[in-house]
């Protein structure tokens, strides 16, 4: 099936509020209108699941020039000053899974009346499937190390690594192996050994988590403050070349976490995580968050859980099953003979690991 042609939003059909900008006279612009935006102006754009715009702007004579912030869903996919006086196109990208599928085009750094002006948006619908994005399959063998010298020599066809401390050389051997490389990260708490760490201003840290007093919980909340942290991470792991995210720790809510955290704070904040990692090719695991696999089953590409089988939750799992989405465990204080069988009849790709994940594992497969 071809693609859908590519709409154009000509400025006269644009809207945004009558203080912020106004369609006026342009005769360099595509339709001979333009939409003139002051400081602070905000416009926004309906779009598709999956979707590549590309926006048609200059600036007028203002100091510095604007700077043009897009959002699509709930991932800032861009953010340039624009300096030029004639027509310059700004090209966007990503997938919005779940939640609002809106493009937002914001204007910032100028207090200048009209700084810019807007020729006409592209929406082209469907352009990112053709990007493919892996995932893995149910039956993936895997092996998940965040302590010690990565051994490579494990048979598996997944590694799941530390983001920070996997170099991009490692990945590079993986692949090399024909294996596929996942970035873990944290991203529901701060750790003090990390190299951001302080990009995590003190109010958005609270209580510690228990048994880890180095590690606090975050003000998921805060997406203002931790969405550019989330995103500048995921821009690592896929620079580094990694094919997956895992996104630890996204279940602060249920937690003393030491903020008034409710479910819908923590499924907006996943949300946005999925958002964020498919937006740069990424697929990205639901991470333990049990209570919310039926709301978050549909936006993320596979599940990560940790001791299901000892605490008799891994029914909760199924929707991730019934989807055709693969399904890791991993438990710590069970022998396999304890629970590898029923993993197998459920479709999980299950396995015992040591707490501090080094090389060590026992596969059920």
């Amino acid at each position: 099936m071809l693609p859908a042609p590519p709409q154009q939003i000509q400025a006269e059909r644009m809207h945004v509020a009558a203080s912020a900008g106004h369609v006026i006279r342009d005769a360099t612009a595509s339709g001979g209108r333009a939409l003139a935006l002051s400081g602070a102006a905000t416009l926004r754009v309906r779009v598709g699941a999956e979707v590549e715009a590309s926006v048609r702007v200059r600036s007028v004579a203002c100091a510095g020039g604007p700077r043009v912030v897009v959002t699509i869903g709930e991932t800032r996919v861009l953010s340039a000053r624009v300096t030029s006086r004639r027509w310059v196109t700004l090209k966007a990208s990503a997938s919005v899974l779940a939640g609002r599928r809106t493009l937002t085009l914001r204007v910032a750094g100028t207090r200048c009346r009209r700084a810019l002006r807007v020729d006409r948006v592209t929406l082209a619908e469907g352009a990112q499937k053709q990007r493919t994005i892996w995932v893995p399959s149910p039956t993936t063998t895997w092996q998940w190390q965040l302590s010690g010298t990565i051994d490579t020599s494990v048979d598996a066809q997944m590694y799941d690594v530390d983001l920070f401390d996997t170099p991009a050389s490692v990945v590079e051997t993986l692949h090399a192996q024909g294996r596929r490389a996942v970035c873990y990260l944290s991203a529901g708490s701060f750790e003090t050994g990390r190299p951001d760490a302080r990009a995590f201003p003190a109010a958005v840290l609270g209580e510690p988590l228990d048994g880890y007093p180095d590690e606090r919980w975050l003000d998921i909340r805060r997406l203002d403050v931790l969405g550019p942290i989330m995103e500048a991470r995921m821009d690592l792991c896929r620079s580094k070349g990694f094919d997956a995210v895992e996104a630890d720790n996204v279940d602060g809510y249920a937690n003393k976490s030491g903020f008034p955290l409710t479910a819908d704070d923590q499924l907006r904040y996943n949300r946005f995580l999925a958002a964020a990692a498919h937006a740069r090719g990424l697929s990205i695991g639901l991470k333990n968050d049990l209570d919310q696999v039926a709301q978050l089953e549909p936006g993320f590409d596979w599940a990560l859980n940790e001791q299901c089988f000892q605490y008799d939750e891994c029914d909760r799992l199924k929707p991730f099953v019934a989807a055709g989405k693969a399904v890791f465990v991993t438990e710590y204080e069970l022998e396999p003979a304890a629970f590898c069988a029923r993993a197998q009849a459920d479709g999980f790709m299950a396995m015992v690991k040591r707490l501090e994940l080094g090389p060590f594992r026992q596969p059920c497969w």
